[in-house]
């Protein structure tokens, strides 16, 4: 069994405010045109905390000596290996390593970097109902469901199975390592044999889940522990049953008479195709997605800057990690309507309802997923958690990390804007413009990006700068230039190294156009009854699983017993 403990850096997704009783369709309707156009310069409107501008007041960010950094804690202490351009090699790749080798790193002082973090504070308390949610700062096409879709596949991405003895022979994971193949080793673990609690010990090849309270939750133990094969997947009770959801999948496929090793490809591979056909072209863009891969037999991979000197035991780029991938923090809502009526934040007072999670998911917290993706058949509802526009405002609550999340220590920082900037500059990551000349793009001005200080010296920390981008050039809706082609080189780069991954066993592997999280959550039967408002007959899309490779066909001659399951190209 592991245990996990809070995590604010792997969550992603958000949202903000408008004049009470006003729906997101009604306000939709009148003011489409004005809220979809880009938030150049910043989004007029947005209240923010006071930040004194160093310029004018130099006691507020010391541009002499650095303050001191808080050290092995979440964010600025890091993965194990992640600090390998400052501790070995700029050119040296093991568990993480630089995309751009070549570049400088970046080192503003401490000082204005926790200017430039205060800065982004948004300063919005909670909302009590996101029906009230100012539709000009959410993205109308990303539901906030796929913020936790994506923390989901970073955590699959990270995830770190080396036993602890190993760690401490190898601290900077110069030798063992995990891959960060798409393989749902938080689902699976070490298999049957090595990961044991996570399977029913009463039927072979099954995921365990635990029912209580008329709900399904992870598996747990008496004092409420997951069983996980990563146990950040626990952090949030949106991820949490996510997970479960990705569990009820394989289960499904049991059903069908698949035996475990076709279960879990099959749900590997679904899980994969939505990565790379639903998550990503929202993130990036279609032609983005389309312009990195060839579809002429095997699945290629065309991109031209992510390209690991070891390509059986690829790296993690800490451009990526570190910067680029942790736009999502940008779109995180303050608060979640979990069912009709029902808004809760996702940090409370102590004792207070809210989204935390390392606990068995409470009776009255349990996700209807109509509320975070646009599940087919059902009708949408008025107030569905839409992602916040990326740009470079982040929720009022990530300033104030709990307790729960950052321990309480001296020196310990409470603001996730913060963390994450002083964690670019530890981990020696290059300026954002530097960047953006590397991938052949003109890059932004720190006039552009609204940081007008000497002190920058006319460079600006990637992570920002990736914000910054997308709000400028993308009105917030999708990554920019800069952003995209780190996200999408390294997700589709990935993808095509693995061996095991559809884009090579199975390439024609295809669902049905236009599939999203949502039919995969039908496919699972994973949507709590309570969801159901259904649509009428007409409007409903059959959906169905991938078709199985010829070798894992069960009876090549008949489909499945079980709805529309079909087990035959």
């Amino acid at each position: 069994m592991q245990q996990g403990h809070g995590s604010a850096d792997g969550c992603p997704f958000s949202g903000a405010g408008a004049a009470r009783g006003v729906t997101r369709r009604g306000f939709l309707a009148g003011t489409l045109t004005t809220a979809m156009m880009p938030a150049v310069g910043g989004l007029a409107g947005t209240a923010r905390a006071e930040v004194t501008d160093p310029a004018t007041d130099p006691a507020a960010a010391p541009a002499s000596a650095d303050a001191p950094a808080e050290t092995a804690a979440h964010a600025v202490g890091d993965p194990r290996g992640a600090d390998i351009a400052v501790r070995v090699d700029r050119k040296a790749e093991a568990r993480f390593g630089l995309m751009f080798k070549d570049l400088p790193p970046f080192a503003p002082t401490d000082g204005l970097l926790r200017w430039l973090a205060a800065s982004m504070n948004d300063g919005k308390a909670p909302l009590s109902d996101v029906r009230l949610s100012d539709f000009a700062f959410d993205n109308p096409g990303i539901p906030a469901g796929y913020i936790y879709f994506g923390q989901f596949v970073d955590h699959d991405m990270t995830l770190d199975r080396t036993p602890l003895t190993h760690r401490l022979q190898d601290p900077l994971a110069m030798r063992n390592y995990d891959t960060p193949w798409f393989d749902l080793g938080s689902i699976y673990g070490k298999g049957i044999q090595g990961s044991p609690e996570l399977y029913d010990p009463d039927r072979h090849g099954y995921l365990r889940l635990w029912h209580h309270d008329g709900l399904v939750d992870l598996p747990r133990d008496e004092v409420g522990a997951a069983y996980l094969g990563d146990p950040r997947n626990d952090e949030n009770l949106i991820v949490a049953q996510l997970h479960t959801v990705f569990i009820r999948l394989h289960n499904k496929f049991m059903d069908q008479g698949m035996t475990y090793a076709q279960a879990r490809r099959q749900t590997r591979w679904h899980y994969q195709w939505l990565i790379v056909n639903d998550y990503l072209p929202r993130i990036v863009g279609k032609p983005v997605v389309s312009s990195l891969i060839k579809r002429d037999g095997p699945i290629r991979f065309t991109g031209t800057f992510y390209k690991p000197e070891h390509p059986e035991n690829p790296y993690m780029p800490i451009e990526y990690s570190g910067a680029a991938y942790r736009f999502g923090h940008s779109m995180i809502r303050a608060e979640y309507e979990m069912q009709d009526g029902h808004t809760v934040p996702i940090f409370g007072a102590d004792g207070f309802e809210d989204l935390r999670g390392n606990r068995p998911i409470p009776a009255n917290l349990w996700a209807d997923w109509n509320y975070f993706f646009d599940i087919p058949g059902l009708q949408p509802p008025d107030d569905r958690n839409m992602a916040r526009l990326i740009d470079t405002q982040l929720s009022l609550p990530l300033f104030t990390l709990p307790p729960t999340v950052v321990a309480p220590t001296d020196k310990a920082i409470v603001a996730l804007a913060e963390r994450n900037l002083l964690r670019g500059k530890r981990l020696g990551l290059p300026c954002g413009q530097d960047v953006a000349r590397a991938i052949g793009v003109t890059p932004l001005t720190n006039e552009q990006l609204g940081l007008k200080q000497p002190g920058w010296g006319g460079k600006a920390p990637l992570w920002y700068y990736v914000l910054k981008e997308a709000e400028l050039v993308a009105g917030g809706r999708k990554l920019g230039p800069v952003g995209s082609r780190i996200v999408a080189e390294v997700i589709l780069g990935i993808m095509a190294l693995d061996p095991e991954s559809y884009f090579n066993l199975k390439p024609a592997f295809q669902w049905q156009e236009k599939k999203t999280v949502g039919d995969l959550i039908l496919l699972a039967d994973a949507l709590d009854p309570r969801s159901r408002i259904v649509l009428p007959d007409d409007e409903v899309e059959e959906t169905g699983p991938l078709p199985l490779a010829p070798d894992e066909r069960i009876n090549p001659e008949a489909t499945s017993p079980v709805g529309s399951l079909s087990l035959v190209e």
